[in-house]
């Protein structure tokens, strides 16, 4: 798997975890700008069964306004997508790395940037109901 997120699973019910991510990125400065049911999508659109699956458009006003006026078309890479999915035996929580998205842009001064976003969505992660990462 491409490296492109931050991934860990953590303990507890699915839209517990969805609430606590909300919690954690509302203490980063982030509001979520669309909430997206992957599973009830699904089913209306195409009639199929899907795992729980939740997309949350998470954004910092403040960390989105430096992106924009240091790279005017960066809105185009936004806002930072969390994912809250469940598994068998888990629930997974991924965060896109914003290192690894803003790096097509290959505008160096965007660099301090990606560090402090995904930073704040590392701690996110990680203040969650027993965290752990997950490196494949």
């Amino acid at each position: 798997m491409a490296p492109y997120t931050i991934r860990y699973r953590v303990d507890g019910a699915f839209d517990e975890v969805v609430a606590a991510v909300q919690d954690e990125l509302a203490e980063e400065g982030f509001g979520v700008l669309c909430d997206i049911d992957v599973q009830a999508t699904l089913k209306e659109k195409l009639g199929e069964e899907f795992r729980k699956y939740r997309i949350l458009g998470a954004c910092n006003p403040s960390l989105a306004h430096q992106a924009m006026t240091e790279e005017i078309e960066i809105g185009a890479l936004l806002p930072c997508n969390v994912v809250v999915f469940e598994t068998d035996d888990h629930v997974g929580v991924s965060a896109v790395d914003p290192s690894v998205m803003l790096s097509v842009t290959e505008n160096p001064e965007l660099d301090p940037l990606a560090d402090d976003v995904g930073d704040r969505l590392e701690s996110v992660l990680q203040r969650l109901p027993g965290a752990t990462p997950v490196s494949e």
